[in-house]
């Protein structure tokens, strides 16, 4: 069990000055009083995430990674706009507090947000829940029905409407991220020529209903409440949000479920519990998932590897700035293995699917 207030020492070349943050917020946030002590969550992989821990009050700062990045990802200002206003529709989302554009504060644009107290789980079920089975399927169930409640949201009436472009969504994503596969690739990666065509021929319409898409919706993206852990009392990592199809996100979770029956090498690229005893499996979970939308899903083999693909594009664009020295985390340097295996499991999907 990881409390979502166990934080480390600022890893090498990431630190904040605690000077500068504090001054800075003060002049923008009333009643802020006596000084921050920061530390650094270490969960993620993207953007960086801090614990800014004032006596009377506790925020979490939000900024890009240091080094290489991608034209299109890390926009601050717009992961701040969605978590104010989608606060109001989908009441799992943080307090929004502000966005900072003058990057001569830290160095980069950031924001700040509150921290919800809870739970966020990560490889292993942890003993001291006592979750049994049936309460591991109830807690499942939550999960799932929070993403179905997210992709119902109505995006117009809060104001979301211009977050993105749902005509041609399907299309756009399987040729985007062919592209920034493309921009990010090493002499060491593998080239997912096979993949990338079969999903280029077999790409469907889009769905009917577009809805807001979260686009990294995992476990250890959600925040259990610590009193009762089946239910899921925050949603973080808005940073992909856009409007689009709600099926390609649902391809997205797909390819984080890591399910008790998958062979040994994707076991070791789980980072959730998913496999733990009453959790459903993948086609259970696409059941039950399309039984809360009202909608039917006869075979998700697309929807599945479009997610294990775009998968290994932001895996690939993360090892790129390791390969390249622009960044020291050192779990990066194990990242082009995965790619490699997400490819292998693409190919096996593609090689069974009757699509």
């Amino acid at each position: 069990m990881t409390l979502n207030d166990q934080t480390i020492a600022s890893r090498e070349g990431e630190e904040l000055d605690s000077s500068v943050i504090d001054s800075y917020l003060k002049s923008t946030i009333p009643g802020l009083s006596g000084t921050p002590q920061i530390r650094q969550f270490p969960g993620g992989a993207s953007n960086l995430t801090y614990l800014l821990e004032y006596p009377d009050l506790q925020l979490v700062l939000r900024r890009p990674p240091f080094g290489h990045k991608a034209k299109s990802a890390h926009d601050m200002g717009r992961e701040f706009r969605i978590i104010s206003q989608l606060g109001s529709s989908f009441p799992y989302c943080p307090k929004a507090y502000v966005h900072c554009t003058d990057e001569a504060v830290i160095g980069s644009e950031f924001y700040v947000m509150e921290r919800i107290n809870g739970i966020i789980l990560r490889s292993d079920m942890p003993a001291e829940l006592n979750l049994d089975a049936e309460k591991t399927t109830r807690l499942c169930k939550s999960f799932i029905d929070r993403l179905v409640e997210l992709h119902n949201v109505d995006y117009q009436a809060c104001g979301l409407g211009d977050l993105g472009k749902p005509e041609g969504y399907v299309a756009r994503q399987i040729s985007g991220w062919s592209d920034r596969y493309e921009k990010a690739m090493t002499p060491d990666a593998p080239q997912w020529t096979a993949v990338k065509a079969w999903l280029k021929d077999k790409q469907p319409a889009d769905h009917a209903k577009p809805g807001i898409v979260h686009n990294d919706y995992r476990f250890d993206n959600v925040i259990l409440d610590p009193h009762n852990p089946m239910q899921i009392i925050g949603v973080l990592d808005w940073e992909l949000t856009t409007i689009g199809d709600p099926l390609m996100d649902l391809g997205n979770t797909l390819a984080y479920w890591i399910e008790a029956g998958d062979p040994a090498p994707m076991q070791l690229m789980r980072r959730q519990p998913s496999n733990a005893p009453g959790m459903l499996t993948r086609r259970e979970f696409v059941d039950y998932y399309a039984a809360c939308a009202g909608i039917r899903i006869d075979n998700y083999d697309f929807y599945y590897t479009y997610g294990l693909f775009r998968l290994a594009g932001i895996v690939q664009q993360i090892y790129y700035r390791f390969y390249h020295g622009q960044t020291k985390d050192k779990r990066f340097a194990q990242f082009i293995m995965m790619n490699k295996l997400l490819e292998q499991i693409s190919l096996q999907v593609i090689d069974k699917s009757t699509l």
